[in-house]
C-alpha cells in the first residue's frame, strides 16, 4: 500500500477515534448507575460491566488517537510506523468493540444485511446506552472496513521479516 493511502487512513482513523472517544467520555461523565437504573431497571452488575468495558474502549481509543497523532506529526511520514499503529488500533479498539472482553454485548452479523444496528445488548439496558452504542457503531464499522486489511497484511509482513 502506498504512503498516501496509509497516511489518509491514519488521518481518518484519528478523526473517527476522536469522535468515538468524545462520545464515550461524555456518556461516562454524565451517567451514573443510578441514572441507568431510573431509565431502565436492570442488573446493577451488568451495568457496572458495561461501563467498565466502555472505559476500556475510551482508554484504548485515546491511546489510538495519540498513536495516530504521533505518526502524523513525524517528518518524513513513516509508513511502517503508521501501519503498526493501525494494526494495534484494529485489535485494541475495533475488535474490542465488536467482541468485548466481558461479552456484555455482541454483534448480530445478520443485522448488517438488513441495514439495522448490529450491536445487541445481552440484557435490557437504558435507551441512552443503546443510543451511545448505535452512535459509535457506524464509526467503528467504517474503521473496521478500512483496517481489516491490516489483520492479515501486518502479520504476514512480521512473519516474513523474521
Amino acid at each position: 500500500m502506498g504512503n498516501t493511502v496509509v497516511l489518509n487512513q491514519t488521518k481518518q482513523v484519528e478523526q473517527l477515534l476522536t469522535r468515538i472517544v468524545e462520545r464515550i467520555a461524555r456518556y461516562l461523565n454524565e451517567t451514573t448507575i443510578e441514572q441507568m437504573q431510573e431509565e431502565c431497571a436492570g442488573d446493577r452488575r451488568y451495568y457496572e460491566g458495561v461501563l467498565a468495558d466502555l472505559r476500556r474502549l475510551a482508554v484504548y481509543g485515546e491511546e489510538g488517537v495519540d498513536a495516530c497523532r504521533i505518526v502524523l506529526q513525524e517528518e518524513p511520514f513513516r509508513k511502517a510506523a503508521a501501519e503498526q499503529a493501525l494494526y494495534k488500533i484494529y485489535h485494541s479498539c475495533v475488535a474490542e468493540f465488536f467482541t468485548p472482553k466481558r461479552d456484555l454485548w455482541y454483534e448480530d452479523s445478520r443485522s448488517a444485511y438488513t441495514g439495522r444496528h448490529s450491536i445487541k445488548l445481552r440484557q435490557p439496558a437504558p435507551p441512552s446506552l443503546q443510543q451511545l452504542l448505535h452512535a459509535i457503531e457506524a464509526d467503528f464499522q467504517t474503521m473496521r472496513e478500512e483496517l481489516e486489511f491490516y489483520e492479515t497484511d501486518y502479520r504476514t509482513k512480521m512473519i516474513q521479516s523474521q
